[in-house]
């Protein structure tokens, strides 16, 4: 079973940054190897639904990101380590949310792959 732990969370004022962090574990048992995997970034706002806001292939060769997010977000993965980041700048009110990551679908960019999902890592930003 596919494991996800995502941190790095934290409070940070407007245009400030942060880097959260994503380890993944168990992806042997799923079938999939983490490194043959796209992962991805997703987002629940308060009182909102979770949200898709980036996605990175198995290699690095291709990242995609939301439109609320382009340009200020970074992903990043280290295979070695079964780690996906997720770099913040920029960071505005709106970012506020509860920050998770997932595998990817192979069948859709945007879609998580498993049911199941981490704790997540809480970000506030402060106007």
């Amino acid at each position: 079973q596919v494991q996800l732990e995502e941190s790095g969370g934290g409070l940070v004022q407007t245009g400030g940054s942060l880097r959260l962090s994503c380890r993944s574990s168990g992806h042997t048992s799923s079938g999939r190897a983490f490194e043959n995997t796209s992962m991805g970034w997703f987002r629940q706002p308060p009182g909102k639904e979770r949200e898709w806001i980036a996605t990175i292939s198995g290699g690095s060769l291709h990242k995609f990101y939301a439109d609320s997010v382009k340009g200020r977000f970074t992903i990043s993965r280290d295979n070695a380590q079964n780690r996906v980041d997720l770099q913040m700048n920029s960071l505005k009110p709106e970012d506020t949310a509860v920050y998770y990551c997932n595998a990817i679908a192979p069948w859709n960019t945007r879609t998580p792959l498993f049911d199941s999902w981490g704790q997540g890592t809480h970000v506030t930003v402060s106007s």
